[in-house]
């Protein structure tokens, strides 16, 4: 029997101590023992039974832990991680006087700036980031050279980018400014491949000279000044949560309906085969031919043909 309880990955998570990504690596590296042994990755404890331990040390894992929800301005040269083996600044840096481990949602390239989300709270990220949910996440994007309507159009409708077999989804896109030799563009996808935005604008030859997040969802960055973080207020909190609920919906519903018209598909499939054995079992061979007399469907017999053969 299945033992009941939390996969050791979200306890970790949901406790603050490490994300489940961080969680997983430290297991595979025998880091984390429960109960005095090495655990496996998924495997389930108890909090307020099972002694867990990180590096020999046990972790306090019944504290009542609080949620925290938080957007940064992530100034461009910082990397989206909580430590970086070159060396350099890293995200987490900017985030030290928060008083409690939180971790970034998603992730802003080195190069790029702009709304970034952190927050303690496992279910709250995964649901930001899953893919099938299509949360909007809306940039500003300066391009070099100008936009010709052609790659406008193609950036709208979606285009296949480098090292993926699907085109991207199609994007709200709109010119803000046009001026010699570059645009400024505003960008809302609803989705969240790696450099996105870059790789949809190399695809279409455009260089992406500055990039921008300026919204997510409903949730907009606002006059905060850059490398500089906020609490998201309970109204933004609220509205967040009411476009992720609509976007888990709208993802279920569309789920349930490809299993529908795949089952559809399947059972015409199975009555179009079934009517072609029935319609060919209904019917009846042709009389054969009189004395060579012509064939049904076939040439008609020679002159002096039907003598020959008497």
């Amino acid at each position: 029997m299945e033992k009941s309880g939390i996969r050791i990955q979200k306890v970790l998570s949901d406790n603050g101590i490490l994300s489940r990504r961080k969680a997983e690596e430290a297991i595979a590296k025998g880091r984390i023992t429960v109960n005095g042994h090495p655990c496996q990755i998924g495997q389930k404890v108890n909090p307020k039974k099972d002694i867990v331990a990180l590096d020999g040390q046990n972790l306090p894992l019944n504290q009542r832990k609080n949620n925290l929800y938080i957007m940064l301005n992530k100034p461009r040269g910082y990397v989206t991680t909580t430590s970086d083996e070159l060396g350099r600044r890293c995200v987490t840096d900017l985030m030290k006087d928060v008083g409690a481990k939180v971790y970034p949602v998603g992730r802003l390239d080195r190069n790029s700036e702009g709304l970034l989300l952190f927050t303690n709270d496992g279910n709250f990220a995964n649901t930001i980031m899953h893919p099938s949910n299509h949360i909007s996440k809306t940039y500003r994007a300066t391009v070099r050279p100008e936009i010709s309507e052609e790659q406008l159009i193609k950036l709208s409708t979606g285009v296949l980018i480098e090292g993926d077999d699907k085109p991207t989804l199609p994007a709200s896109v709109h010119v803000l400014a046009k001026e010699t030799g570059r645009t400024v563009l505003q960008i809302t996808i609803f989705e969240g491949r790696n450099r996105q935005i870059r790789r949809m604008c190399e695809a279409v030859g455009l260089e992406v000279a500055r990039l921008k997040r300026v919204s997510v969802g409903p949730l907009k960055l606002g006059m905060l000044k850059p490398g500089s973080w906020r609490e998201l207020t309970p109204g933004e909190l609220t509205g967040l949560r009411g476009s992720m609920q609509k976007a888990e919906n709208r993802a279920a519903h569309e789920k349930s309906f490809g299993r529908r018209k795949a089952a559809a598909g399947e059972s015409g499939s199975r009555g179009r085969a079934g009517g072609g054995s029935a319609q060919g079992a209904g019917r009846t061979k042709p009389d054969k031919p009189r004395d060579g007399g012509p064939k049904q469907g076939g040439r008609p017999a020679a002159r002096g043909e039907s003598n020959r053969k008497k």
